[in-house]
């Protein structure tokens, strides 16, 4: 695992470049080799191989294919996959997102840049609404009742980078969503009886959009392994072949980047969705529970 913070210095540490450059060094490990090694074949220094290790550098194709045939690597279909984290890497590097006008929120720029390049997430939330279906009014209490703001002015731009952070659910390439939901999350007032109104009827509309499967795990699907936390598995390829996930604390983003952790939360997260209701149930009861308020 790996915290959110990037690196400092000349180059940036990124979660994908950590995630090639951890995928690199446990090739070049198993065949008992040196740095050195690496660096002859490559024609560079010893400290281009640590930062590339590292993932402080982006990687070149040629570079990638040269480490595989040292390191007796002849699968196309693990070469190809390193190449297209290289690739995923290096356009989450090239970004200029919307999220360049919330320098107040550079902690967060790591996963905004990722969500924005991504082409699935499967979500598992206990307590709230997922940002990508929120409305502002239900941010904007969210954010209040965390109290971490002392000028509650302070707010504003954390409503609007979460707004814009929705744009990813639009235009030709709309970001897969699919949401398993604690029914807890539903039931939980945040802000006034109107905000969780709005807010149930904005989950009963994007769950008739063709890119979002919503479920909700009821109160009755009793004990289940995602009770302990919620997390997010971000997905550039077909789920399971290039995942990360991401998981909150109270101070921080934790990243888990390694191939069986993640494939180990993503079986969990199909194991919580196998006790969720239907889509058509989901929306039955969110539709219930709005109607309650």
């Amino acid at each position: 695992m790996a915290g959110s913070g990037p690196d400092r210095g000349a180059s940036v540490s990124t979660v994908l470049g950590r995630r090639l450059g951890g995928e690199l060094l446990r090739m070049r490990e198993e065949q008992g080799m040196r740095q050195a090694e690496a660096a002859k074949a490559l024609t560079a220094s010893v400290a281009k191989v640590a930062k590339m290790e590292r993932g402080l550098v982006p990687m070149r194709d040629p570079d990638i294919r040269a480490l595989c045939h040292l390191y007796g690597e002849r699968s196309d279909d693990v070469i190809d996959r390193l190449l297209e984290l290289a690739k995923a890497d290096r356009d989450r590097r090239k970004a200029k997102g919307w999220w360049n006008q919330y320098p107040q929120l550079s902690s967060q720029t790591e996963y905004f840049a990722l969500e924005d390049i991504a082409m699935e997430m499967r979500t598992w939330q206990i307590t709230f609404v997922p940002g990508l279906l929120q409305t502002p009014d239900y941010a904007r209490a969210l954010a209040v009742g965390n109290g971490a703001w002392d000028d509650l002015d302070e707010i504003e731009p954390f409503v609007e980078a979460r707004m814009a952070r929705q744009a990813c659910l639009d235009g030709e390439r709309p970001l897969q969503l699919w949401v398993a939901l604690h029914e807890g999350a539903l039931r939980q007032l945040v802000g006034d009886r109107d905000v969780m109104r709005s807010q149930l009827a904005r989950l009963l509309d994007a769950a008739e959009l063709p890119y979002v499967c919503l479920q909700v795990v009821p109160f009755s699907a009793g004990a289940h392994p995602g009770m302990t936390s919620a997390f997010t598995v971000v997905s550039f390829a077909e789920p399971g072949a290039l995942d990360v996930v991401q998981s909150d604390t109270i101070s921080t983003k934790i990243w888990v980047e390694n191939d069986s952790e993640t494939a180990r939360h993503l079986a969990i997260f199909e194991r919580i969705a196998g006790l969720g209701l239907d889509q058509r149930d989901s929306i039955r009861l969110i539709d219930s529970i709005r109607k309650e308020l």
